[in-house]
């Protein structure tokens, strides 16, 4: 499969429990989510039926449902989990997730992490 089709998720703004500090497993803080999902489009280019794509609006629900139940310590957990959840597609084969904690340092704007994962890694 060629990495040259991409779907992009870009600035998904959500909320969620994430951190070590006590204030930070109480309060809400904010998280900043890029997803790009590697995908072999021409199928679906040709179809222009969404059962041959990844359906971005369905692993985006996910996602959010995923985020806004979460309490992980870690943005590293967080990314692996939001990376489980698009490789489940059939189409994804390969995911680039990218989690921001706008807030975790004082005189920094963001603070994150960019996994890649993909269906043939064990």
């Amino acid at each position: 499969m060629s990495k040259s089709d991409r779907i992009e998720i870009t600035d998904l703004h959500l909320r969620a429990i994430i951190g070590i500090n006590p204030d930070e497993r109480r309060n809400l803080q904010d998280v900043l989510i890029n997803i790009v999902l590697y995908v072999d489009s021409h199928l679906a280019a040709k179809s222009d039926d969404i059962s041959d794509s990844a359906n971005y609006r369905t692993i985006t629900k996910e996602i959010i449902k995923l985020v806004e139940s979460s309490k992980f310590y870690l943005i590293e957990k967080l990314a692996s989990e939001i990376a489980t959840i698009c490789l489940k597609s059939q189409q994804v084969e390969t995911v680039s997730v990218n989690v921001q904690k706008p807030t975790a340092l004082r005189f920094a704007k963001s603070v994150g992490i960019t996994i890649e994962r993909s269906k043939t890694q064990s």
